[in-house]
């Protein structure tokens, strides 16, 4: 939130200093055409291509999917079950059929590096301390590591534990932003660029907007409207009047 000072006229205060609110400035977020978004996975390979088409695919912010455990891979049901998103809460998503191939290749190449800490004496992951304490044995049972892990080992700053943590968010935004450069997308790839654009392609399919803001986990679906705008920007069903002449 915003605040801005303005002084004014009180009776018995000669200049009173009052707190109010700015209004938030609304910005339409930055969308990809489904061809942008083929041609930009095209310019990746690997776990960055497989990162990337999730966040495309699922809707998921980049730490959720980032923080994906194996246990939260519904394969038989298609679905992705994200913990703990925005606002503590949980939801449930779509998990794309073209991905399901990829991610139990994923899944096998995490399972070598578990199976290869385990027999170093380590293998524990983290997990929030009230988990930790209701299931003791989780930190290195296989369902709770993440799908994602770090190729490297590195000391937990929490415990001083060595630990394998999941892969940089700043190593999947540089790979994403460099395949958008490949590809000669002049629009800003952020890190929300592919989750804008599954919201934005979703509407344009013609799924409801209820439909959206579950997947996207949106508490208000005010918020999930924005992607309404989008779709109306370019005079999507209006004529103009210069066509009218």
């Amino acid at each position: 939130m915003l605040f801005l000072y303005k002084q004014v006229l009180h009776k018995d205060l000669p200049w009173l200093t009052e707190v109010v609110a700015a209004k938030a400035s609304r910005r339409l977020p930055v969308v990809l055409t489904q061809r942008e978004v083929r041609d930009l996975l095209l310019q990746m390979d690997g776990t960055m291509w497989l990162a990337a088409s999730l966040l495309y695919g699922t809707g998921m912010r980049l730490l959720e999917c980032l923080r994906l455990r194996v246990k939260d891979v519904e394969f038989s049901r298609r679905e992705i079950i994200v913990r703990q998103g925005k606002g503590n809460k949980d939801r449930v998503t779509v998990l794309p059929e073209n991905l399901l191939a990829p991610l139990h290749a994923q899944l096998e190449k995490a399972r070598v590096l578990h199976d290869r800490d385990l027999g170093a004496g380590l293998g524990e992951v983290y997990l929030p301390d009230a988990l930790a304490v209701k299931y003791p044995t989780a930190p290195r049972a296989w369902g709770w590591q993440y799908v994602f892990p770090s190729p490297v080992l590195s000391d937990d700053p929490r415990t001083g534990k060595r630990r394998r943590h999941h892969v940089y968010e700043q190593s999947v935004q540089k790979a994403v932003a460099l395949a958008a450069k490949r590809a000669g997308i002049d629009k800003p790839c952020t890190r929300h660029v592919l989750r804008h654009s599954f919201a934005t392609h979703l509407l344009q399919s013609g799924y409801d907007i209820r439909t959206v803001q579950e997947l996207l986990g949106h508490a208000d679906v005010k918020t999930t409207m924005i992607y309404t705008h989008v779709l109306n920007r370019g005079g999507r069903g209006i004529l103009s009047p210069l066509d009218a002449l």
